[in-house]
């Protein structure tokens, strides 16, 4: 998850092509995907190997923006209630970007009013957001349970013992569920941003990681892994959590954003192993920022998650390296990759061009190549 830019190059990602050759790439990179009556559903292909429209069978590459905040830091549920023509703005602008996947962090204060209680007017502005999506043809990659200002976190939801935690999150996702089922325009529910299984016990309440700036975007699914392998936690919370959605919905897409460091390997790692969790969902999830000069391995962290499930970049964003290296890393992970989404904070190219600051001129570069480039195939 980004908050704030590292020092990092300017250069910008320049890239020619015949007018034949980009006739060609748009046809193959951006299939219909909207019908008489709308949006089509989005299912996974036959094969297993990536996505595709319901319908028309036409292949469907997700390609979009986290719109996880705006410039100023504010989180969505922050401002959506009294700067929704902001909202509206920001998603045409997405949309002529030419994104058709725009992921939204739902955070738990504002959808729990209890532990089995959800918060109904901000279910409601969900499915106010739903329809700017039907109606900017958008699929909207749901993500859910946020935390990520500690200070807005109920004090009951972190007093809730695991059984209780996980209940309580069952109930919101079935909530979700509930009030997005019968749209179209939903790509995937994805459970957490980020989830880890700690090894050993922490503290009481201590359900965050270490936060970034003024967010903190791990959070712990467990408090205490007593004698239990801790990928057999994780599958048993994706799987509590998945049953929960398809008591209300059980035709969208399920994932769950995976720090890079969930592989089964020595070092670190989130306790979420790949092969371990993918047969609980639909397709898996990873964030992955590439470094200087290590696009290869980059791509072979990638590589690690493909264990049979279709796999999505749901993060990805020029922080610790120049826009060169993040479009070889696209460009390269085509054979492993069926998706890729960075980030959109509610300001254009030029509006940060206009800032003239080294991170304005790199968020610039950012949407510039985003817009320009569309998916590597």
């Amino acid at each position: 998850m980004v908050l704030c830019l590292s020092e990092v190059s300017r250069s910008y990602y320049a890239m020619s092509r015949s007018a034949l050759s980009c006739i060609a790439l748009l046809f193959l990179q951006a299939p219909v995907v909207a019908t008489a009556d709308g949006l089509e559903w989005i299912c996974v292909s036959k094969s297993g190997s990536g996505f595709v429209c319901e319908k028309s069978g036409h292949q469907f590459v997700p390609w979009g923006f986290n719109y996880d905040h705006d410039a100023k830091g504010h989180l969505l549920e922050d401002y959506w209630e009294k700067e929704w023509p902001k909202v509206e703005e920001d998603f045409r602008e997405m949309k002529r970007m030419k994104a058709n996947v725009v992921r939204i962090h739902l955070q738990v204060a504002r959808f729990l009013d209890s532990a089995d209680v959800a918060d109904e007017a901000n279910m409601a502005r969900l499915a106010r957001l739903l329809a700017l999506a039907e109606n900017e043809q958008l699929y909207l990659d749901i993500t859910g349970l946020g935390c990520y200002h500690q200070r807005d976190v109920p004090g009951w939801y972190d007093r809730l013992s695991e059984a209780d935690r996980w209940k309580a999150q069952a109930r919101f996702w079935e909530a979700v569920a509930d009030r997005c089922g019968k749209s179209p325009a939903v790509f995937c529910y994805d459970l957490m941003n980020e989830p880890v299984v700690p090894g050993g016990a922490r503290k009481a309440g201590a359900w965050l990681g270490p936060p970034l700036g003024d967010k903190c975007f791990v959070q712990f699914i467990t408090l205490d892994q007593k004698q239990r392998p801790r990928p057999v936690i994780a599958r048993q919370w994706c799987r509590t959590l998945v049953a929960a959605v398809r008591r209300r919905d059980r035709r969208h897409l399920t994932t769950v954003g995976l720090v890079p460091w969930s592989l089964d390997r020595p070092g670190l790692t989130s306790g979420f192993v790949p092969k371990e969790i993918a047969p609980e969902l639909d397709f898996l999830s990873v964030h992955i920022y590439p470094e200087t000069h290590k696009v290869g391995d980059a791509l072979d962290t990638l590589q690690g998650f493909s264990v049979g499930k279709p796999v999505v970049v749901e993060e990805m964003f020029p922080l610790c390296c120049p826009i060169e290296d993040l479009a070889s890393f696209v460009d390269r992970s085509g054979k492993l990759a069926r998706g890729w989404i960075g980030f959109y904070w509610g300001k254009t190219a030029p509006q940060y061009r206009a800032d003239r600051t080294m991170e304005g001129a790199i968020v610039a570069g950012w949407l510039e190549w985003f817009e320009r480039h569309g998916p590597p195939w």
